[in-house]
């Protein structure tokens, strides 16, 4: 079971804190640091000191960290026109040494778009479909070959398709509660399938269906990895559980029901819980930055149990 470290960092948080974040991920035995990719705050937060570029995060903390995996979840794909998204993914790959993960979405926040001058196409799913054709086929390129592309949305033609990652093959995450077309992208670009903040029967039954697209595209449906992402808020006792999920302005109760709150032992329950179903990675959604107690505890007391 992996264990990996997710932030939103629109809500509020400088590039030193989330480096101080990576770093206490790498130190105390997490699998990995993703971020979000968003250049505006949600909900009641003011967003200060202002939004950080989720891959020129990334490319910084390529240079400061040396086992963690590094990634998105997930890359807005109306952000980026994709050539240049390809080169961006491909050079922080460099920079790291081969740990990036390429999560990739369609977009969904009309507001940032509309704060920052950013085009919200009306329809977006067949963007992202070409994007991630795109994306795949110019990291696939044999180096001296070309790529072309000449889509609805996108056109290119005798690209380079340089430069080329480390890795031979960056894994790509797509996610979602789509019923049909996001299991069909999964099942055709996927190297694993998230699903965010979703119950356990929610999550078992988009499972289902990811598995059973992945086997109509004749796919062996286990070469896929099955996450999820959920809030984290975990205490030594009833006390410290409440003051963390005060300190992100939520519920207790709410927290142990849609997310995975509470002690040690409930927290390991839960977890449990979803590995039945066939989830083997978890992103723990850390929504206060500053408590790198909570990443502690977490280590020493949830993920050794796993």
């Amino acid at each position: 079971m992996d264990l990996r470290i997710f932030t939103e960092p629109q809500q509020g948080a400088s590039y030193d804190t989330l480096l101080a974040v990576a770093k206490a991920t790498e130190d105390l035995g997490f699998d990995a640091f993703f971020r979000s990719d968003h250049y505006l705050a949600m909900g009641d937060s003011d967003g200060l000191p202002g939004p950080t570029d989720a891959w020129i995060t990334l490319a910084g903390l390529a240079r400061e960290t040396s086992r963690i995996r590094l990634g998105t979840l997930m890359t807005a794909g109306t952000f980026r026109l994709p050539g240049v998204l390809a080169i961006q993914v491909a050079q922080v790959d460099q920079m790291s040494g081969g740990r990036v993960e390429f999560g990739l979405g369609a977009g969904w926040y009309e507001d940032e778009h509309k704060a920052y001058g950013i085009p919200f196409p009306k329809e977006k799913f067949g963007r992202l479909e070409e994007q991630l054709a795109i994306v795949t086929g110019l990291w696939g390129t044999k180096p001296g070959e070309t790529f072309s592309h000449h889509g609805t949305h996108y056109d290119l033609t005798d690209s380079p398709a340089l430069p080329k990652p480390t890795q031979a093959k960056i894994p790509v995450l797509i996610g979602g509660m789509g019923a049909s077309r996001t299991p069909r992208l999964a099942a055709r670009y996927a190297d694993e399938f998230n699903i965010p903040f979703a119950s356990l029967a929610d999550s078992e039954r988009q499972f289902g269906r990811v598995r059973e697209a992945a086997q109509a595209a004749g796919r062996d449906a286990d070469e896929l990895t099955y996450s999820n992402a959920l809030v984290v808020c975990v205490g030594k006792d009833d006390a410290e559980v409440a003051r963390r999920a005060a300190a992100i302005g939520r519920e207790v109760e709410e927290l142990k029901e849609n997310g995975l709150a509470g002690s040690p032992a409930e927290v390991v329950d839960k977890i449990g819980r979803f590995a039945e179903i066939g989830s083997t990675r978890f992103y723990l959604q850390v929504l206060d930055l500053s408590d790198l107690d909570h990443l502690e505890l977490i280590s020493s007391q949830v993920q050794s149990q796993l």
